[in-house]
């Protein structure tokens, strides 16, 4: 499992400098043929770590109800993120694997609901899950990265 937390601390790393080199209104741009921006797909990816790990497993997530509703699956940036919710999502970026890394070794995972991904893999416990997040924040990396050159 160590592995599965390093990859993850990882990504996460590849995804920090974003939320520091670019300017507030390029994270807020959509650039042509894309449908999110630079900060909607960072705060998808911390979103959704909470839900798969954390609300699968029937815990109280990391994050608010109205941060999940903003960017979990199928939404969309309804408004510009402000300068305190890129702060706020830098400190929730690398505090939400690290609170996940403790709370899995004191064994607070015990239960988890079963839940078919859109990618057709079946997640059936909290293992599976920890690994298919890691695959997700690689898919939003990698549209962060061809965003950028159109920035």
């Amino acid at each position: 499992m160590e592995q599965i937390f390093e990859l993850n601390r990882t990504c996460r790393k590849l995804i920090a400098p974003f939320l520091e080199d670019y300017t507030l209104d390029q994270l807020n741009a959509i650039p042509e043929g894309f449908s999110n921006n630079l900060f909607w797909n960072i705060a998808h990816v911390v979103v959704t770590q909470q839900l798969l790990i954390y609300k699968l497993s029937g815990l109280n997530m990391l994050v608010s109800d109205e941060l999940v509703d903003q960017y979990r699956k199928g939404t969309k940036p309804e408004q510009p993120a402000t300068q305190a919710d890129v702060d706020l999502i830098k400190s929730l970026l690398f505090d939400t694997i690290d609170q996940t890394q403790a709370d899995y070794g004191s064994g607070v995972f015990t239960q988890f609901t079963e839940y078919p991904t859109s990618s057709g893999f079946v997640l059936k416990n909290v293992k599976d899950a920890m690994a298919y997040n890691n695959f997700h924040e690689g898919l939003h990396l990698g549209i962060m990265m061809s965003m950028r050159k159109l920035l």
